[in-house]
Protein backbone atom coordinates (compact mmCIF):
# COMPACT_ATOMS: atom_id res chain seq x y z
CA UNK A 1 0.00 0.00 0.00
CA UNK A 2 1.09 3.79 -0.65
CA UNK A 3 2.55 5.74 1.97
CA UNK A 4 0.34 8.55 2.43
CA UNK A 5 1.39 11.67 3.22
CA UNK A 6 -1.22 14.23 3.19
CA UNK A 7 -3.93 15.32 5.60
CA UNK A 8 -7.05 17.91 5.45
CA UNK A 9 -5.59 20.35 7.32
CA UNK A 10 -2.40 20.47 4.93
CA UNK A 11 -4.41 20.91 2.20
CA UNK A 12 -6.93 23.58 3.40
CA UNK A 13 -3.50 25.59 4.56
CA UNK A 14 -1.95 25.38 1.59
CA UNK A 15 -2.09 28.59 -0.48
CA UNK A 16 -1.99 29.30 -4.03
CA UNK A 17 1.49 30.67 -5.59
CA UNK A 18 2.86 32.29 -8.66
CA UNK A 19 3.29 28.59 -9.98
CA UNK A 20 1.04 25.55 -9.99
CA UNK A 21 2.20 23.58 -6.79
CA UNK A 22 1.76 19.84 -6.47
CA UNK A 23 0.93 18.33 -3.20
CA UNK A 24 2.29 14.57 -2.98
CA UNK A 25 0.11 12.14 -1.05
CA UNK A 26 2.56 9.31 -2.30
CA UNK A 27 2.04 6.08 -4.88
CA UNK A 28 1.53 8.77 -7.70
CA UNK A 29 -1.10 10.66 -5.84
CA UNK A 30 -1.50 14.03 -5.77
CA UNK A 31 -3.56 17.76 -5.29
CA UNK A 32 -2.45 19.76 -8.64
CA UNK A 33 -2.95 23.76 -6.84
CA UNK A 34 -3.25 25.38 -9.88
CA UNK A 35 -2.18 29.55 -9.71
CA UNK A 36 -6.39 30.41 -9.54
CA UNK A 37 -6.89 28.41 -6.15
CA UNK A 38 -8.39 25.58 -7.95
CA UNK A 39 -7.01 21.89 -6.67
CA UNK A 40 -7.06 18.84 -9.09
CA UNK A 41 -6.75 15.33 -7.43
CA UNK A 42 -4.16 13.37 -10.02
CA UNK A 43 -2.77 10.20 -10.35
CA UNK A 44 0.12 8.86 -11.97
CA UNK A 45 0.57 5.52 -13.51
CA UNK A 46 2.55 3.62 -15.99
CA UNK A 47 0.61 1.42 -18.56
CA UNK A 48 2.57 -0.70 -20.65
CA UNK A 49 5.64 1.14 -20.90
CA UNK A 50 3.84 4.90 -21.11
CA UNK A 51 3.66 7.30 -18.52
CA UNK A 52 -0.20 8.47 -18.47
CA UNK A 53 -2.14 10.88 -15.76
CA UNK A 54 -6.06 10.31 -14.65
CA UNK A 55 -8.01 13.04 -13.50
CA UNK A 56 -10.27 12.20 -10.03
CA UNK A 57 -11.69 15.19 -8.78
CA UNK A 58 -11.85 18.45 -7.33
CA UNK A 59 -11.30 19.27 -4.14
CA UNK A 60 -12.98 19.67 -1.47
CA UNK A 61 -15.57 18.24 -3.56
CA UNK A 62 -13.47 15.08 -3.59
CA UNK A 63 -12.07 14.87 -0.09
CA UNK A 64 -8.94 13.21 0.75
CA UNK A 65 -10.41 9.87 1.52
CA UNK A 66 -12.70 9.31 -2.12
CA UNK A 67 -9.10 10.76 -4.09
CA UNK A 68 -7.56 8.03 -2.38
CA UNK A 69 -10.26 4.93 -2.94
CA UNK A 70 -9.87 6.04 -6.61
CA UNK A 71 -6.50 6.12 -6.41
CA UNK A 72 -6.30 2.29 -5.27
CA UNK A 73 -9.28 1.75 -7.79
CA UNK A 74 -6.44 3.08 -10.43
CA UNK A 75 -3.90 0.71 -9.22
CA UNK A 76 -6.00 -2.24 -8.95
CA UNK A 77 -6.62 -1.98 -12.49
CA UNK A 78 -3.10 -1.40 -13.70
CA UNK A 79 -2.38 -4.66 -11.90
CA UNK A 80 -4.56 -6.40 -13.65
CA UNK A 81 -3.74 -5.19 -17.17
CA UNK A 82 -6.82 -2.70 -17.17
CA UNK A 83 -5.92 0.98 -18.29
CA UNK A 84 -7.61 3.08 -15.72
CA UNK A 85 -8.39 5.80 -19.06
CA UNK A 86 -9.72 3.43 -20.96
CA UNK A 87 -12.36 2.51 -18.02
CA UNK A 88 -12.91 6.16 -17.63
CA UNK A 89 -13.96 6.69 -20.95
CA UNK A 90 -16.45 2.98 -20.92
CA UNK A 91 -18.41 4.60 -18.09
CA UNK A 92 -18.54 8.14 -19.34
CA UNK A 93 -19.94 6.75 -22.94
CA UNK A 94 -22.42 4.33 -20.75
CA UNK A 95 -23.76 7.79 -18.86
CA UNK A 96 -23.87 9.51 -21.92
CA UNK A 97 -25.97 6.29 -23.31
CA UNK A 98 -28.68 6.29 -20.52
CA UNK A 99 -29.33 10.16 -20.66
CA UNK A 100 -29.46 9.62 -24.71
CA UNK A 101 -31.91 6.64 -24.22
CA UNK A 102 -33.93 9.03 -21.34
CA UNK A 103 -33.95 11.27 -24.53
CA UNK A 104 -35.18 8.74 -26.92
CA UNK A 105 -38.12 7.18 -24.40
CA UNK A 106 -39.41 10.69 -23.98
CA UNK A 107 -39.81 11.38 -27.23
CA UNK A 108 -41.39 7.82 -28.37
CA UNK A 109 -38.26 6.56 -30.23
CA UNK A 110 -36.56 3.08 -29.44
CA UNK A 111 -33.67 2.99 -26.77
CA UNK A 112 -30.00 2.47 -28.88
CA UNK A 113 -29.23 -1.04 -29.23
CA UNK A 114 -33.36 -2.25 -28.94
CA UNK A 115 -33.88 -4.88 -31.61
CA UNK A 116 -35.90 -2.00 -33.19
CA UNK A 117 -32.95 0.56 -33.01
CA UNK A 118 -31.01 -2.30 -35.08
CA UNK A 119 -33.80 -3.59 -37.04
CA UNK A 120 -34.37 0.22 -38.56
CA UNK A 121 -30.39 0.96 -38.67
CA UNK A 122 -30.33 -2.14 -40.94
CA UNK A 123 -33.56 -1.52 -43.10
CA UNK A 124 -31.82 1.86 -44.06
CA UNK A 125 -28.51 0.55 -45.22
CA UNK A 126 -29.33 -2.94 -46.93
CA UNK A 127 -33.46 -2.09 -47.93
CA UNK A 128 -32.55 0.86 -50.52
CA UNK A 129 -32.04 -1.12 -53.23
CA UNK A 130 -34.89 -3.40 -53.23
CA UNK A 131 -38.46 -2.36 -54.55
CA UNK A 132 -40.73 -0.16 -53.46
CA UNK A 133 -43.40 -2.88 -52.39
CA UNK A 134 -40.77 -4.91 -50.99
CA UNK A 135 -39.64 -2.68 -48.71
CA UNK A 136 -42.82 -1.67 -47.52
CA UNK A 137 -43.48 -5.00 -46.64
CA UNK A 138 -40.74 -6.22 -44.93
CA UNK A 139 -41.39 -2.60 -42.82
CA UNK A 140 -44.72 -3.15 -42.61
CA UNK A 141 -44.34 -7.25 -40.91
CA UNK A 142 -41.69 -5.93 -38.46
CA UNK A 143 -44.20 -2.75 -37.38
CA UNK A 144 -46.93 -5.41 -36.96
CA UNK A 145 -45.45 -8.69 -35.69
CA UNK A 146 -42.14 -8.16 -34.10
CA UNK A 147 -42.01 -4.60 -33.05
CA UNK A 148 -44.49 -4.44 -30.34
CA UNK A 149 -43.12 -7.55 -28.65
CA UNK A 150 -39.45 -7.21 -29.07
CA UNK A 151 -38.93 -3.93 -30.30
CA UNK A 152 -37.88 -2.50 -26.82
CA UNK A 153 -35.63 -5.42 -25.50
CA UNK A 154 -31.91 -4.71 -26.34
CA UNK A 155 -30.80 -6.64 -29.21
CA UNK A 156 -28.11 -8.92 -27.10
CA UNK A 157 -30.32 -9.83 -24.47
CA UNK A 158 -32.78 -11.70 -26.76
CA UNK A 159 -33.38 -15.59 -26.81
CA UNK A 160 -33.59 -18.20 -29.38
CA UNK A 161 -37.18 -19.58 -27.60
CA UNK A 162 -38.21 -15.27 -27.27
CA UNK A 163 -38.19 -15.02 -30.95
CA UNK A 164 -39.59 -17.94 -31.59
CA UNK A 165 -42.69 -17.27 -29.26
CA UNK A 166 -43.28 -14.31 -31.57
CA UNK A 167 -43.19 -15.91 -34.48
CA UNK A 168 -45.52 -18.60 -33.16
CA UNK A 169 -48.04 -15.87 -32.86
CA UNK A 170 -47.43 -15.48 -36.34
CA UNK A 171 -48.33 -19.30 -37.38
CA UNK A 172 -51.34 -18.96 -35.28
CA UNK A 173 -53.62 -17.49 -36.62
CA UNK A 174 -52.75 -19.28 -40.07
CA UNK A 175 -49.73 -17.02 -41.47
CA UNK A 176 -47.54 -19.92 -41.86
CA UNK A 177 -45.61 -17.99 -44.91
CA UNK A 178 -45.69 -14.67 -43.33
CA UNK A 179 -44.11 -16.15 -40.23
CA UNK A 180 -41.66 -17.70 -42.64
CA UNK A 181 -40.64 -14.56 -44.12
CA UNK A 182 -41.03 -12.59 -40.72
CA UNK A 183 -37.80 -15.18 -39.34
CA UNK A 184 -35.90 -14.66 -42.70
CA UNK A 185 -35.71 -10.75 -42.09
CA UNK A 186 -34.94 -11.14 -38.15
CA UNK A 187 -31.99 -13.18 -39.37
CA UNK A 188 -30.54 -10.48 -41.81
CA UNK A 189 -30.99 -8.19 -39.53
CA UNK A 190 -29.12 -10.40 -36.33
CA UNK A 191 -26.12 -10.96 -39.11
CA UNK A 192 -26.11 -7.34 -39.47
CA UNK A 193 -25.52 -6.32 -35.55
CA UNK A 194 -23.36 -9.08 -35.28
CA UNK A 195 -21.23 -7.88 -38.37
CA UNK A 196 -21.41 -4.46 -36.20
CA UNK A 197 -20.65 -5.79 -32.62
CA UNK A 198 -24.04 -5.57 -31.23
CA UNK A 199 -24.52 -9.44 -30.92
CA UNK A 200 -22.19 -12.36 -30.65
CA UNK A 201 -24.04 -14.55 -32.83
CA UNK A 202 -27.48 -14.90 -35.26
CA UNK A 203 -29.68 -16.92 -32.86
CA UNK A 204 -32.06 -17.17 -35.84
CA UNK A 205 -29.71 -20.45 -36.66
CA UNK A 206 -31.18 -22.06 -33.84
CA UNK A 207 -34.71 -21.84 -35.29
CA UNK A 208 -33.89 -23.65 -38.14
CA UNK A 209 -37.37 -26.23 -38.76
CA UNK A 210 -38.77 -24.64 -35.66
CA UNK A 211 -42.06 -23.55 -37.45
CA UNK A 212 -44.59 -25.48 -38.84
CA UNK A 213 -42.96 -26.00 -42.44
CA UNK A 214 -44.63 -23.74 -45.67
CA UNK A 215 -47.06 -25.81 -47.92
CA UNK A 216 -45.10 -26.14 -51.59
CA UNK A 217 -47.85 -24.05 -53.36
CA UNK A 218 -46.87 -20.75 -52.31
CA UNK A 219 -48.78 -19.08 -54.68
CA UNK A 220 -52.44 -20.35 -55.97
CA UNK A 221 -52.54 -20.82 -59.37
CA UNK A 222 -54.58 -22.53 -62.00
CA UNK A 223 -52.27 -25.34 -63.86
CA UNK A 224 -55.32 -27.72 -65.59
CA UNK A 225 -55.93 -26.67 -69.15
CA UNK A 226 -59.88 -26.61 -68.51
CA UNK A 227 -59.38 -23.71 -66.04
CA UNK A 228 -57.33 -21.27 -67.97
CA UNK A 229 -59.69 -20.70 -70.66
CA UNK A 230 -62.59 -18.48 -68.48
CA UNK A 231 -60.07 -16.99 -66.65
CA UNK A 232 -58.22 -15.13 -69.73
CA UNK A 233 -62.40 -14.83 -71.12
CA UNK A 234 -63.05 -13.01 -67.85
CA UNK A 235 -59.55 -10.76 -68.41
CA UNK A 236 -60.99 -9.69 -71.98
CA UNK A 237 -64.10 -8.78 -70.61
CA UNK A 238 -62.67 -7.07 -67.90
CA UNK A 239 -64.57 -3.74 -67.86
CA UNK A 240 -62.35 -1.40 -65.55
CA UNK A 241 -59.40 0.42 -65.88
CA UNK A 242 -57.63 -0.26 -69.53
CA UNK A 243 -54.15 -0.22 -68.02
CA UNK A 244 -54.96 -2.82 -65.50
CA UNK A 245 -56.43 -4.72 -68.08
CA UNK A 246 -53.74 -4.38 -71.06
CA UNK A 247 -51.48 -5.73 -67.96
CA UNK A 248 -53.49 -8.57 -67.06
CA UNK A 249 -53.59 -9.80 -70.91
CA UNK A 250 -50.07 -9.42 -71.10
CA UNK A 251 -49.10 -11.21 -67.95
CA UNK A 252 -50.16 -14.56 -68.68
CA UNK A 253 -47.85 -14.07 -72.01
CA UNK A 254 -44.64 -13.06 -70.32
CA UNK A 255 -44.98 -15.32 -66.81
CA UNK A 256 -42.55 -12.58 -65.03
CA UNK A 257 -42.38 -11.40 -61.35
CA UNK A 258 -45.45 -9.07 -60.93
CA UNK A 259 -43.33 -6.61 -59.91
CA UNK A 260 -41.51 -6.53 -63.34
CA UNK A 261 -44.85 -6.52 -65.33
CA UNK A 262 -45.69 -3.34 -63.09
CA UNK A 263 -42.61 -1.78 -63.55
CA UNK A 264 -42.17 -2.27 -67.41
CA UNK A 265 -40.94 0.62 -68.58
CA UNK A 266 -40.82 1.76 -72.48
CA UNK A 267 -37.23 2.29 -72.60
CA UNK A 268 -36.42 -1.16 -72.39
CA UNK A 269 -39.03 -2.27 -74.78
CA UNK A 270 -38.15 -3.05 -78.82
CA UNK A 271 -41.96 -3.53 -80.22
CA UNK A 272 -39.65 -3.99 -83.66
CA UNK A 273 -37.06 -7.00 -82.65
CA UNK A 274 -40.23 -8.21 -80.40
CA UNK A 275 -38.08 -7.69 -76.95
CA UNK A 276 -37.88 -6.97 -73.95
CA UNK A 277 -35.26 -6.26 -72.33
CA UNK A 278 -34.80 -5.36 -68.28
CA UNK A 279 -32.65 -5.92 -65.34
CA UNK A 280 -34.19 -8.89 -62.74
CA UNK A 281 -34.26 -6.79 -59.74
CA UNK A 282 -33.66 -10.09 -57.32
CA UNK A 283 -30.67 -11.51 -59.14
CA UNK A 284 -29.27 -8.22 -60.44
CA UNK A 285 -29.21 -9.70 -64.08
CA UNK A 286 -29.88 -8.76 -67.50
CA UNK A 287 -33.17 -10.42 -68.78
CA UNK A 288 -35.04 -11.30 -72.10
CA UNK A 289 -38.67 -11.73 -72.79
CA UNK A 290 -39.12 -12.54 -76.57
CA UNK A 291 -42.53 -11.11 -77.28
CA UNK A 292 -45.01 -12.52 -79.19
CA UNK A 293 -47.36 -11.07 -81.59
CA UNK A 294 -50.07 -11.14 -78.71
CA UNK A 295 -47.78 -9.62 -76.92
CA UNK A 296 -46.76 -7.17 -79.12
CA UNK A 297 -50.54 -6.30 -80.15
CA UNK A 298 -51.55 -5.18 -76.30
CA UNK A 299 -48.33 -3.42 -76.06
CA UNK A 300 -48.97 -1.67 -79.14
CA UNK A 301 -52.88 -1.09 -78.11
CA UNK A 302 -51.97 0.75 -74.94
CA UNK A 303 -48.76 2.74 -76.32
CA UNK A 304 -51.09 5.63 -77.50
CA UNK A 305 -52.18 6.17 -74.26
CA UNK A 306 -49.08 5.52 -71.74
CA UNK A 307 -46.25 5.75 -74.47
CA UNK A 308 -45.63 9.58 -73.46
CA UNK A 309 -44.44 8.19 -69.82
CA UNK A 310 -42.05 6.21 -68.15
CA UNK A 311 -43.84 2.99 -67.12
CA UNK A 312 -46.33 0.59 -69.73
CA UNK A 313 -48.62 0.95 -66.47
CA UNK A 314 -48.73 3.73 -64.59
CA UNK A 315 -50.49 4.47 -61.43
CA UNK A 316 -54.16 5.68 -61.97
CA UNK A 317 -52.83 8.65 -59.59
CA UNK A 318 -50.12 9.57 -62.00
CA UNK A 319 -51.61 10.73 -65.54
CA UNK A 320 -48.12 11.64 -66.39
CA UNK A 321 -46.90 7.72 -66.20
CA UNK A 322 -43.99 8.58 -63.24
CA UNK A 323 -45.17 5.79 -60.93
CA UNK A 324 -45.81 2.57 -61.26
CA UNK A 325 -48.97 0.84 -61.17
CA UNK A 326 -49.89 0.08 -57.19
CA UNK A 327 -48.81 -3.84 -56.33
CA UNK A 328 -52.31 -4.35 -55.03
CA UNK A 329 -54.07 -3.38 -58.14
CA UNK A 330 -54.08 -6.37 -60.51
CA UNK A 331 -54.45 -8.99 -57.73
CA UNK A 332 -57.80 -6.64 -56.51
CA UNK A 333 -58.69 -6.92 -60.51
CA UNK A 334 -59.05 -10.46 -59.83
CA UNK A 335 -60.86 -10.36 -57.06
CA UNK A 336 -63.48 -8.18 -58.96
CA UNK A 337 -63.49 -10.80 -61.55
CA UNK A 338 -64.51 -13.39 -58.76
CA UNK A 339 -61.04 -15.10 -58.76
CA UNK A 340 -60.06 -15.55 -54.52
CA UNK A 341 -56.92 -15.70 -53.48
CA UNK A 342 -57.29 -19.76 -53.08
CA UNK A 343 -57.57 -19.92 -57.17
CA UNK A 344 -55.78 -17.37 -58.27
CA UNK A 345 -52.60 -15.21 -57.70
CA UNK A 346 -51.07 -12.72 -60.27
CA UNK A 347 -47.54 -14.62 -59.41
CA UNK A 348 -49.68 -17.60 -60.58
CA UNK A 349 -49.47 -16.63 -63.85
CA UNK A 350 -45.77 -18.05 -63.44
CA UNK A 351 -46.30 -21.65 -62.31
CA UNK A 352 -48.99 -22.02 -64.86
CA UNK A 353 -46.57 -21.36 -68.08
CA UNK A 354 -43.56 -23.52 -66.24
CA UNK A 355 -45.55 -26.20 -65.06
CA UNK A 356 -47.96 -26.85 -68.66
CA UNK A 357 -44.46 -25.65 -71.18
CA UNK A 358 -43.41 -28.75 -69.24
CA UNK A 359 -46.06 -31.09 -68.92
CA UNK A 360 -48.61 -30.37 -71.74
CA UNK A 361 -46.87 -28.98 -74.26
CA UNK A 362 -43.04 -30.71 -73.97
CA UNK A 363 -40.62 -27.84 -73.93
CA UNK A 364 -36.92 -28.30 -72.22
CA UNK A 365 -37.41 -27.45 -68.69
CA UNK A 366 -33.74 -25.89 -69.08
CA UNK A 367 -35.75 -23.29 -71.89
CA UNK A 368 -38.40 -22.85 -69.27
CA UNK A 369 -36.32 -21.65 -66.29
CA UNK A 370 -34.33 -19.71 -68.26
CA UNK A 371 -37.20 -17.80 -69.72
CA UNK A 372 -38.54 -17.80 -65.72
CA UNK A 373 -35.14 -15.96 -65.32
CA UNK A 374 -34.36 -18.90 -62.61
CA UNK A 375 -30.29 -19.31 -62.51
CA UNK A 376 -29.67 -21.82 -64.92
CA UNK A 377 -26.10 -23.79 -65.51
CA UNK A 378 -24.38 -25.64 -68.24
CA UNK A 379 -23.40 -29.59 -67.91
CA UNK A 380 -19.82 -27.80 -66.70
CA UNK A 381 -21.82 -25.69 -64.01
CA UNK A 382 -21.74 -22.48 -65.82
CA UNK A 383 -24.70 -20.00 -65.71
CA UNK A 384 -26.35 -19.14 -68.81
CA UNK A 385 -25.86 -15.87 -70.35
CA UNK A 386 -29.04 -14.17 -71.10
CA UNK A 387 -28.94 -14.75 -74.96
CA UNK A 388 -28.40 -18.37 -74.17
CA UNK A 389 -31.29 -20.57 -76.61
CA UNK A 390 -33.30 -16.99 -77.35
CA UNK A 391 -34.07 -18.85 -80.48
CA UNK A 392 -35.32 -21.39 -79.40
CA UNK A 393 -37.38 -19.23 -76.50
CA UNK A 394 -38.89 -17.51 -79.31
CA UNK A 395 -40.24 -20.48 -80.68
CA UNK A 396 -41.63 -21.59 -77.08
CA UNK A 397 -43.44 -18.27 -76.16
CA UNK A 398 -44.85 -17.95 -79.58
CA UNK A 399 -46.41 -21.22 -79.15
CA UNK A 400 -47.51 -20.28 -75.58
CA UNK A 401 -48.94 -17.44 -76.94
CA UNK A 402 -51.18 -19.41 -79.17
CA UNK A 403 -52.23 -22.04 -76.80
CA UNK A 404 -53.26 -19.69 -74.62
CA UNK A 405 -55.53 -18.32 -77.55
CA UNK A 406 -56.81 -22.18 -78.26
CA UNK A 407 -58.05 -22.21 -74.44
CA UNK A 408 -59.21 -19.16 -74.81
CA UNK A 409 -61.13 -19.91 -77.62
CA UNK A 410 -62.51 -22.85 -75.94
CA UNK A 411 -61.26 -25.01 -78.59
CA UNK A 412 -59.89 -28.62 -78.24
CA UNK A 413 -56.73 -28.46 -76.09
CA UNK A 414 -54.30 -31.12 -75.55
CA UNK A 415 -55.71 -32.82 -71.89
CA UNK A 416 -53.82 -32.48 -68.99
CA UNK A 417 -50.78 -35.21 -68.04
CA UNK A 418 -51.43 -35.44 -64.63
CA UNK A 419 -48.49 -36.78 -62.65
CA UNK A 420 -48.45 -40.50 -61.02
Amino acid sequence: MAKQLLNDVTIRSTKPGDKDKRLNDGGGLYLLIKTNGAKWWRFDYSFQGKRKTLSLGVYPSTGLADARRKADEARTNVANGVNPSDTRKETKAAQKLVIENEKRLDAGLAVIDSFEHVAKEWYEKRMLNKSESHRKRTLSSLERDIFPWIGRQLIADIKAPELLTVLQRIESRGAIETAHRALQTCGQVFRYAEASGRVDRDITQALKGALTAVNGSNFSSMTDPQQIGPLLRAIDDYNGSFVVKSALQLAPLVFVRPSELRQAEWEHIDLETKEWRYLVTKTKTQHIVPLSKQAVEILTNIHPLTGNGRFVFPSARTPNGSRAMSDVALLAALRRMGFDKTEMTVHGFRAMARTILDEVLGFRPDFIEHQLAHAVKDPNGRAYNRTAHLSERRKMMQTWADYLDSLKADADVIPFRKQG
